[in-house]
């Protein structure tokens, strides 16, 4: 059996709007299913829609104890090979020129020329200009400088004469304390070219003298010592560094020791 429509003709069957919204959650009659966007709901029968959720971000600092470690690494660096780049430079440079460099240091090579030719040898006592003296006549024979220290005072005739070699001679008033006369008596024993002694008259508690140079310091403790010792030592001798130092006066007393004294040439 079959049903037909008015006018022969198979028609669809027109709907007729009732003016009705569709059902919530129904797509509205015609419209494409999943044409559009969800809306996210409140659980719990809440009413409206739910607010996103935001992420939290989660920030972490950075360590800052290595970086500081590295940086103070990296200076000290710097810093290390600066100082051997200068010492490499200064260390190159004519020893006259760091001798000259000392502050407080008396060149007499450039103020009397004539008083550090040297190799004048007399016999007695000698009057010299300089106190203690730097250079000019002096004895035939040397007072020992293998790093002797001499706690009574010495004749001037013979220490010159171990300048000559290329000694140093530090001479100290005779009332300096005593852990300053330690300090200076350090840096003697042992040490080749070297010698001290008291010195009656110094105008300075300690004087240090090479051949042509002189240094008047105030206390043991001043580094100026170090600096005068590395720089003359050896170098400032006009006789050559194969110039003796053994064999010499170890005899103390400020009358020259002349009288039956048989010296090596030298």
């Amino acid at each position: 059996m079959s049903i037909s429509t008015p006018g022969g003709e198979q028609r669809r069957p027109t709907v007729v709007s009732t003016g009705k919204k569709p059902a919530a959650g129904r797509p509205a009659s015609g419209a494409k299913a999943g044409s559009g966007k969800p809306t996210a709901t409140r659980s719990g029968g809440g009413k409206g829609p739910r607010k996103p959720i935001v992420p939290v971000k989660v920030s972490q600092g950075r360590a800052k104890g290595p970086i500081v470690l590295f940086a103070v690494v990296g200076l000290v660096a710097v810093g290390i090979i600066g100082f051997g780049a200068w010492a490499a430079f200064q260390g190159s440079k004519p020893w006259e020129e760091r001798a000259d460099a000392i502050s407080g240091i008396v060149d007499y090579r450039k103020k009397d020329p004539e008083l550090v030719k040297g190799s004048n040898h007399q016999p007695g006592p000698i009057k010299y200009t300089i106190s203690p003296p730097v250079a000019g006549p002096h004895n035939q024979a040397w007072q020992n400088c293998m790093g002797d220290v001499y706690t009574e005072p010495i004749a001037n005739e013979h220490a010159v004469h171990s300048l000559e070699h290329g000694s140093i001679w530090i001479t100290y008033r005779p009332d300096l304390p005593a852990d300053q006369v330690a300090k200076l008596a350090e840096k003697v024993q042992g040490n080749e070219k070297m010698l001290m002694s008291p010195y009656e008259g110094l105008d300075k508690p300690i004087s240090l003298q090479a051949w042509g140079y002189q240094l008047k310091l105030d206390n043991a403790d001043d580094s100026r010592i170090d600096e005068f010792i590395k720089t003359l030592r050896v170098n400032a001798s006009i006789e050559g560094p194969t110039a003796l130092c053994n064999q010499g006066i170890t005899a103390t007393g400020t009358t020259p020791h002349d009288s039956g004294v048989q010296m090596p040439t030298q």
